[in-house]
């Protein structure tokens, strides 16, 4: 069952960012693009990383629209929490645990302690997801436009079918 989510993830991502190959970009702004869509999408940004995408998309020509959002797909709501109990231990780790913090006992006071590892190792993790991004859609992206390029150079295909021939 995981195994089929991921590969229906990755096939959607795969479809979005061939769209994205066929606009006006080079591989560097895709990729570029699908990057800072992952870092954003990768923080706890409750919603407002949507918004930054539009704000970037209405800003600067050279983001692909499609790479931006096409980042979504990969951390998606669900991925996400598993993000966020991952980055919180890494902050946790770096930091050491937040003071007076326990599950039988919890106030408001523990949350700047808390959100601080939550956000430490979020920054740190969004950071990795977002190097990882850019080399893996600039893979694909030169992989993509070096095989329609090279179909593009084939000569067509004027084979006769024998069985075709009107005698």
């Amino acid at each position: 069952m995981l195994r089929r989510r991921l590969a229906r993830i990755r096939n959607q991502v795969r479809e979005r960012l061939v769209t994205a190959f066929v606009e006006k970009h080079t591989p560097n702004e895709v990729a570029a693009s699908f990057s800072v869509g992952v870092f954003i999408t990768a923080l706890p940004t409750l919603g407002v990383g949507v918004l930054a995408f539009f704000v970037l998309a209405a800003l600067f020509t050279r983001v692909s629209k499609i790479a931006l959002f096409a980042s979504v797909v990969i951390l998606n709501p669900v991925v996400k929490w598993g993000v966020y109990g991952a980055s919180y231990s890494l902050g946790q780790f770096l930091l050491g645990p937040a003071p007076n913090a326990s599950f039988d006992s919890v106030s408001l006071s523990m949350g700047v302690d808390v959100l601080t590892r939550l956000w430490v190792g979020n920054l740190i993790l969004a950071t990795i997801f977002a190097v990882v991004g850019y080399g893996g859609a600039l893979r694909i992206v030169n992989e993509f436009r070096r095989r329609t390029d090279d179909e593009d150079q084939q000569p067509p295909d004027i084979s006769v079918d024998p069985s075709s021939s009107h005698e």
